[in-house]
C-alpha cells in the first residue's frame, strides 16, 4: 500500500496536471495564412474573414475558449506549429501521409478536390500529359506544388510557384500562364464564378494519391487532448446546424462535407 505521503503526492500531482490542462485550453491559437479567399483573407478593416475563420470561431464558441489567430506563411505552417508558435493549423490544410508522419489532424472539416484551370477555349488540361510544354502555376508550399514538381515537371511542364493563388489567376488572365493547378472549390468560388473568370474553366478532379480530399486542422502529436477537444467542437457545430449555416453562406447548396 502507498504511504499517506505518497498518496498525497499522487493526488496533488493529479490535481495540478488537471489544472494546467484546463488553463492551457482556455485559449486556442490557430495558425492561418490569410491570403486564400474565400477560406481565409483579410477584410478592409483588417479583420479576418472566410469559411475557415467562421468555422474556427464557431468551434471556439462551442468549446467556450478564446480563439486567437496567428498569421503565418503556408509553407512554414508545420515547422511553426511544432515550434509552438500556435496550437493548431486552421488554413485549409489537406491530410496527407507525409504530413501525418509529422503532425496529427482533427476530424474532417470539408472536402477539397484538385483540378486544372485553363481558358475555356483550351483543348488541354484534362490529363497531366496534355500539359507538356505549358506554363503551369501553383500556390507555393501547397500540395498542388508538390504534385506538380513530382508528376508534371518530369513530363516537361514548366511549373511556377506563387505566394498567393490570386497571383496565379492574374498571370493566367494576362497570358503568362497557360494553366493553374489548384483547389477546385477555391477556383469555383473565387475565380470562375466571377466576371474575371468567365473565359476560363475547371477540368475534372485530378486522381492522385498525393492529392487527398480531406481538409482538417493540423495538431502536434503531443496534444491528443486538444484533438479530442476540437473533434468535440466540430461535432457540436454539425449537431446544432451551425456548420450547415456557414456552408450555405459560402458555397450555397454545395455539400462540401460528404463524399
Amino acid at each position: 500500500m502507498l504511504s499517506m505521503r505518497k498518496r498525497f503526492g499522487v493526488l496533488l500531482f493529479s490535481l495540478c496536471a488537471t489544472a494546467v490542462q484546463a488553463k492551457e485550453w482556455t485559449e486556442i491559437r490557430f495558425g492561418v495564412f490569410p491570403e486564400y479567399p474565400p477560406f481565409e483573407s483579410v477584410a478592409a478593416d483588417g479583420s479576418l474573414q472566410g469559411f475557415d475563420i467562421e468555422l474556427g470561431n464557431a468551434i471556439c464558441a462551442k468549446l467556450q475558449v478564446k480563439c486567437t489567430w496567428v498569421h503565418n506563411e503556408f509553407d512554414g505552417m508545420i515547422p511553426a506549429l511544432r515550434a509552438r508558435k500556435f496550437d493548431a493549423i486552421m488554413s485549409s490544410m489537406a491530410v496527407t501521409p507525409a504530413r501525418l508522419k509529422q503532425i496529427d489532424f482533427t476530424d474532417r472539416l470539408f472536402l477539397s478536390p484538385t483540378s486544372v484551370v485553363v481558358r475555356a477555349s483550351a483543348d488541354f488540361g484534362d490529363t497531366p500529359e496534355s500539359l507538356k510544354g505549358k506554363q503551369v502555376g501553383v500556390l507555393q508550399g501547397s500540395l498542388q506544388e508538390a504534385y506538380a514538381r513530382a508528376v508534371l515537371t518530369p513530363l516537361g511542364v514548366q511549373v511556377r510557384a506563387y505566394q498567393s493563388q490570386d497571383q496565379n489567376y492574374a498571370d493566367l488572365q494576362n497570358g503568362r500562364l497557360d494553366a493553374t493547378v489548384t483547389d477546385r472549390l477555391e477556383a469555383q468560388l473565387n475565380f470562375l464564378s466571377k466576371p474575371e473568370g468567365a473565359d476560363f474553366k475547371s477540368g475534372p478532379a485530378i486522381k492522385d494519391p498525393s492529392l487527398p480530399l480531406d481538409i482538417a486542422m493540423g495538431l502536434r502529436k503531443t496534444d491528443p487532448e486538444l484533438k479530442a477537444l476540437l473533434d468535440k467542437g466540430i461535432a457540436a457545430i454539425h449537431a446544432d446546424g451551425t456548420y450547415a449555416e456557414i456552408q450555405k453562406k459560402y458555397v450555397g447548396d454545395l455539400d462540401i462535407y460528404n463524399e
